[in-house]
């Protein structure tokens, strides 16, 4: 079988933190071929959705004192062939956000792909429709107190009615322009215009959950079931716990209540096509719901002496093979 991914420059990719690289390495020690290219390498031709498409094989991370350990060569790079997607068996794509203009073009061409040859995980459809802030709306009973939107009135009533807040901009990633408001503030006002653009982009604000110092959560889903999480811890004076910010990853587990929040996200994930997610849970809410690229793999995998990729790519395969 042969899986292509689509992600970005291979080269800056982390291989001892990246999930990207644990699904390749799950696919490339299952026996099966792997195949990589990048978004602005997509085309369409006669109906149908190409890349210029690299082979890759890689030399697997190990593990050594409590971290994933990579040697300096980790991947070899094979020539570039211009490729129909739909001779690919899998897709996977790795496109980290943020959901540019130029994403939501790589998922119109990867509607071009023919769903009865060629899986395509992440859905584009769904990725279209996820915005990892928004889609977690319309699971009212899971999410804490959140509203969106672009007024600097209205959100500074909110937040003096709350006390505290975190601001979040709609299309972020990895906790960048994340800010913690208190309506006391002395910059509070410019907080808001800058990252509204003086009211012309909404943003999402949530009441300020005091266990976000206890960790933010990560739970990996797999067609809508749990299958791993890892719990992320804010570092030095950064109230932030996102890894990319320095947040460090300790063991968790799943619990009853993050099942329950699972539960209620599964028909819709289904419904969208979104196969493989990683969800944010502080103190019990749920935050954000991530679809582009989640991560978290590596870490889940490293505190759990699991293999989340492998168990990732068995599904994908029993899935085909019941489909046919």
């Amino acid at each position: 079988m042969k899986f292509a991914f689509i992600i970005d420059p291979i080269e800056k990719l982390d291989p001892g933190h990246d999930t990207t690289v644990a699904l390749m390495e799950a696919v490339q020690i299952m026996g099966y071929e792997v195949w990589i290219t990048e978004a602005r390498r997509l085309s369409v031709f006669e109906g149908k959705a190409w890349a210029l498409l690299q082979p890759v094989k890689l030399t697997p991370v190990e593990l050594g004192d409590n971290r994933w350990i990579a040697v300096p060569n980790w991947y070899t790079l094979g020539d570039a062939v211009l490729t129909p997607l739909e001779e690919m068996d899998v897709v996977f794509m790795r496109t980290d956000p943020p959901v540019t203009i130029p994403y939501l073009y790589a998922t119109y061409i990867l509607d071009y792909i023919d769903p009865t040859k060629t899986r395509v995980i992440n859905s584009p459809k769904g990725l279209r429709e996820a915005n990892e802030k928004m889609y977690a709306l319309q699971f009212t009973e899971a999410i804490p107190e959140t509203f969106v939107s672009q007024d600097k009135q209205v959100i500074r009533e909110v937040v003096e009615r709350w006390g505290a807040a975190v601001l979040k901009p709609i299309g972020g990633k990895a906790g960048e322009g994340v800010l913690f408001l208190e309506a006391g503030d002395r910059n509070f006002n410019s907080m808001v215009e800058i990252s509204t653009l003086q009211g012309q982009m909404p943003v999402m604000v949530q009441i300020y959950l005091p266990a976000a110092k206890d960790g933010d959560k990560r739970v990996i889903l797999l067609n809508g079931e749990p299958i791993g999480a890892v719990n992320r811890l804010p570092t030095g004076k950064e109230f932030r716990s996102n890894m990319a910010v320095g947040g460090q990853g300790v063991k968790s587990e799943v619990t009853e209540r993050d099942r329950q929040i699972c539960s209620q996200l599964a028909p819709s994930l289904r419904r969208d096509g979104l196969v493989f997610v990683g969800i944010d849970i502080i103190g019990g809410y749920l935050t954000e719901v991530n679809v582009t690229s989640p991560t978290g793999v590596r870490e889940v995998d490293r505190l759990d002496g699991v293999s989340l990729g492998r168990q990732v790519i068995e599904w994908v395969m029993n899935s085909a093979a019941e489909e046919n």
